[in-house]
Parts: C-alpha cells; sequence; structure tokens
C-alpha cells in the first residue's frame, strides 16, 4: 500500500461517524413494605428486595414527604424497575410524585425516578388510616450492591 492510498484511508475513517454501541440497560422486579405516618410532614421506613438478572439484592428505604399527608399506613408494593445496567444504579435519591389513600385497605401508585435515569413503577395495597397527595424524596440503600453478596434467584426474598 503506497503512501497515497494510505493516507485516503486515513481521512476516510476519520471522516466516518464513530459507531459506538450504547450500553444496555435491563430490568429488574423490586417488592417493598413500607411503615408510613405524619401529618402534613410524614416520614417511612422500609425494606424491600430487588430481583435483577437472577440474583436477589436486599435495600432499605428512607423517605420524607411533604403535602396533604394524614395518618398512618403499613404499605407492600411491588413493580418494575427499568434502565438498570448494575445493582448499584438502584441505589440513591429518587423523586416521586404519589397519589394514594387507605382507611384499613386501599390502593396505592408511585412513580419514581433517581439521578442515573432508573425508574421505578410500584403499585400495592395499604393497611391503616392515610389520605396523601404529596411530593416524596426517597433514598434507597443496597445492603449489598455486589454481585457476590447477592442470594441466588431460588433463594428465599424476605
Amino acid at each position: 500500500m503506497g503512501k497515497r492510498s494510505m493516507l485516503a484511508l486515513l481521512i476516510l475513517l476519520a471522516a466516518c461517524p464513530t459507531v459506538s454501541t450504547p450500553s444496555r440497560a435491563d430490568t429488574g422486579l423490586v417488592r417493598v413494605e413500607v411503615f408510613k405516618a405524619g401529618l402534613i410532614a410524614g416520614a417511612g421506613i422500609g425494606r424491600g428486595v430487588l430481583s435483577f438478572q437472577g440474583r436477589h439484592y436486599r435495600f432499605r428505604m428512607f423517605g420524607l414527604s411533604l403535602g396533604a399527608t394524614a395518618g398512618m399506613s403499613t404499605t407492600r408494593l411491588w413493580g418494575d424497575v427499568a434502565n438498570l445496567h448494575q445493582p448499584r444504579d438502584f441505589a440513591g435519591p429518587y423523586a416521586a410524585v404519589g397519589l394514594g389513600g387507605a382507611w384499613v385497605l386501599g390502593a396505592g401508585v408511585v412513580q419514581l425516578k433517581n439521578d442515573k435515569g432508573v425508574t421505578i413503577a410500584l403499585r400495592g395495597a395499604r393497611a391503616g388510616i392515610e389520605l396523601a397527595a404529596n411530593l416524596s424524596g426517597i433514598s434507597i440503600q443496597l445492603a449489598c450492591g455486589h454481585r457476590s453478596c447477592a442470594t441466588s434467584i431460588a433463594g428465599r426474598s424476605f
């Protein structure tokens, strides 16, 4: 190959747009149990399990809410997690806008999103007395985000 051919090849390669393969996000499943109490401002704590790529990852959830909140409730939620590249992307602060209510037994729907683009769509039932239409801030902490400390999917999740 001559100098001109080599130069033409280099110019052609430089002019071509680079093709990058986007990192592939995956989905997971989540189950969580939350206890919440409040009057105007509320607080909640919970625990749950993320099922992702054949493993279970335990986590804790802490939250504060401000808005029309009155009462207390225990909520069991389940749902889908999207845009998850690795388990540690699941951890961190989330913003949520939720609307729900409970009188002994009721229904709740929650949509969450973090700064890594992970979204969680939760649904489930509440037990207790609560009426809420509020803006919430939630923080999720993984017990351990490493695959080595997660349990296999066949293991117990709660």
